[in-house]
């Protein structure tokens, strides 16, 4: 079979239009997204043959490694030829597992500097801010964006983690063109009314972990899955793509195996019964 991600579809990010299977860029560092990968070359390889299956979105952040999968990126993807490259920041590391939120203008303004000098980018295309950070208020980390924003280097904002009143707010100040949050069949109820607002407002919504890698189990998949002669992994990625037209999953790993799996989801199309089943 053939692996296309672009048979997912497309969906806009501002002027930007890329396919709706994505590639999620966290866990090709290493163990607790912390350090270098334990493989290199695999990790590499990983990237590229995403490309070569015709992903053109890559997700990141500067706190992945932190600075490592930016880095991986550059030395897989550069000079990136119609690849969009989006990244985050506003979150910083302390060790293994550890995430602490800085929304600070001059944390930001620095996390922006050091993405385009990784990337080695002129314009971010997509830049995300990672979660709201409660010392901050939220106005003044978006009002930080929207200024380096107005000098060039950011080219679309997204939020992350964040509400339907937060994205409001954004919204009151500049143009949102994308969410992520934490969504995958198993939570969805969590976010639910964030991807409608998405929806509602022709926002791109990015889920995380779509397919259950927070923990979420699958088991109910397991039915639709042996009729489908798919994976519970198929599955859950294509109850998303089916789920909302602004979906963009961006399932991510440090295995080409599993890379294609998920990228064979996108051939997968669940009927009536299939989308009742699973509710």
């Amino acid at each position: 079979m053939a692996l296309d991600a672009g048979k997912s579809g497309r969906v806009d990010i501002g002027d930007l239009i890329v396919n709706r299977l994505g590639f999620g860029a966290m866990r090709i560092t290493g163990s607790g997204i912390w350090g270098e990968p334990a493989n290199h070359d695999g990790a590499i390889a990983v990237l590229k043959r995403a490309a070569d299956l015709g992903v053109d979105f890559f997700d990141t952040a500067d706190a992945y490694g932190p600075e490592v999968s930016e880095n991986l990126i550059c030395e897989a993807l550069y000079p990136y030829d119609g690849l969009v490259i989006a990244t985050k920041g506003g979150l910083t590391r302390q060790g293994p597992g550890i995430w602490t939120p800085d929304g600070s203008p001059a944390h930001l303004r620095e996390a922006v500097e050091g993405s385009l000098r990784r990337l080695k980018l002129k314009t971010i295309d997509l830049y995300q801010f990672h979660r709201p950070d409660p010392k901050v208020p939220f106005e003044e980390s978006i009002q930080a964006l929207v200024e380096i924003q107005k000098e060039g280097k950011i080219r679309h904002l997204g939020l992350s983690n964040v509400t339907v009143d937060q994205i409001k707010v954004a919204q009151s100040m500049t143009d949102i063109v994308s969410v992520q949050n934490r969504y995958n069949i198993g939570i969805s109820a969590a976010s639910e009314d964030v991807l409608q607002y998405c929806q509602s407002q022709g926002i791109a919504f990015i889920p995380y972990f779509p397919i259950g890698g927070d923990g979420t189990n699958l088991d109910m998949l397991e039915g639709v899955a042996k009729k489908h002669n798919a994976t519970v992994r198929q599955i859950a990625l294509a109850w998303l793509l089916a789920h909302s037209p602004v979906m963009l999953p961006i399932p991510g790993t440090s295995s080409i195996e599993h890379l294609e799996e998920n990228i064979a989801a996108a051939d997968i199309k669940l009927d009536e019964q299939d989308l009742a089943e699973l509710g």
